[in-house]
């Protein structure tokens, strides 16, 4: 069968929310996504995502795919994965390399392995070798503010909802002063003191290197499984220098794109946990070379999650296929982020969400990314 790529459409799709929240970096009053769908001769169709960074606008990425990688793709094998991520790179290197370029190549990719994946009716993880884990253990990112300062006790409900709903990891965003940080912690930590929970922090490079060394240093004793986002991406040596004075692993590199800016972190020994968004850091494939990358500096890595239903099920098919970085009988797996902020993405997007089973996900074993996209939500929420 000679497959080629006849189509590649971009959706816009937006929400409003009806009560706003904060991460450290301003307020998230609506929620958005850019989502391609790729359509390849014979009727196969792949869906893919480019993560809305931050505060993002959806646009500019779909500017991106619209404008310069559709003309890269149409008439090709959607087949020639590996090929087209260099032709797309290289084709905007002199304009791109970072930040929404290489997130509209993100979606592309993702929608060639769904595609690749449903013409070989395996699911993805099969293409990329097999899966290391057919069941995966989420943690439940939220605590996010609805007013600001003064909510340790109403982010304490919150670990405990999360508890109950099956939970036992949860991340924790910080980044709204050392003060009112340390107290959100000590209500939390209080809350669920009866309880076998593992917590980690986020603080959205909120503060500088002192401000962070010192929020370090005061949480050290909650025996944290990773403190994510110290500094600004920008300050490689802040992020060697907080790793060399604390003990509490340093993650890092949502906010990071392709092997070649993942170098620079490992090279500089800036991080223990790589964290590459599948959205945004070159999609599946770029994801790939930076997992073999890390691996040679014996960095672990644990995707980033904070897009809708698709970045979700590309994010599964990835981490079953991680193998772990430092292999021992009991070795600690990489756990997959299951974000707990409102989002009409998520579960409206899919003809069958997501469940939590037994404290776990399920890696989905059908074709390509494993899922079924509603049409209708997209109708619904759709801009452009």
């Amino acid at each position: 069968m000679n497959i080629k790529i006849i189509d590649v459409t971009v959706h816009v799709i937006k929400s409003k929310l009806d009560t706003p929240f904060a991460f450290s970096q301003g307020w998230v009053n609506k929620r958005s996504a850019t989502i391609v769908q790729v359509k390849a001769s014979g009727g196969i169709v792949g869906w893919g995502e480019a993560f809305c960074q931050g505060l993002e606008p959806p646009e500019i990425s779909a500017a991106v795919i619209e404008n310069a990688l559709k003309p890269i793709l149409l008439e090709e094998s959607p087949l020639n994965i590996e090929v087209l991520w260099h032709k797309m790179y290289n084709a905007t290197r002199d304009y791109g390399r970072k930040g929404s370029v290489i997130s509209g190549i993100s979606a592309v990719d993702i929608a060639l392995w769904d595609i690749a994946g449903k013409y070989f009716d395996q699911p993805i993880y099969q293409l990329l070798g097999g899966a290391f884990r057919t069941k995966i253990k989420p943690y439940a990112t939220g605590f996010y503010r609805l007013k600001g300062k003064g909510e340790a006790n109403r982010l304490a409900e919150e670990a405990l909802c999360h508890f109950e709903n099956g939970f036992d990891h949860m991340k924790v965003k910080l980044g709204f002063g050392i003060e009112d940080d340390l107290n959100c912690m000590e209500t939390i930590r209080n809350a669920l003191k009866d309880k076998n929970i593992t917590l980690m922090i986020d603080i959205n490079h909120a503060y500088g290197r002192s401000e962070a060394l010192q929020l370090g240093k005061s949480l050290e004793e909650y025996k944290l499984r990773w403190y994510e986002e110290p500094v600004v991406p920008e300050d490689i040596k802040g992020y060697s220098e907080l790793r060399s004075k604390l003990d509490i692993p340093i993650a890092g590199g949502e906010n990071e794109h392709t092997l070649f800016g993942f170098k620079s972190l490992f090279v500089n020994n800036a991080v223990d946990i790589a964290q590459p968004d599948i959205g945004s850091c070159g999609g599946i494939t770029g994801a790939k070379h930076i997992i073999n990358l890390a691996h040679s500096f014996g960095v672990e890595v644990n995707p980033h999650v904070w897009g809708s239903a698709i970045a979700q099920a590309a994010s599964i098919q990835v981490i079953a296929s991680i193998p772990v970085t430092h292999f021992s009988v009991f070795a600690r797996e990489p756990i997959l982020e299951y974000d707990q902020s409102s989002h009409p993405f998520r579960r409206e997007l899919l003809e069958n969400p997501f469940e939590l089973q037994n404290g776990m996900v399920n890696v989905p074993k059908g074709k390509g990314l494993g899922i079924e996209i509603n049409l209708n939500t997209i109708k619904k929420y759709k801009t452009n």
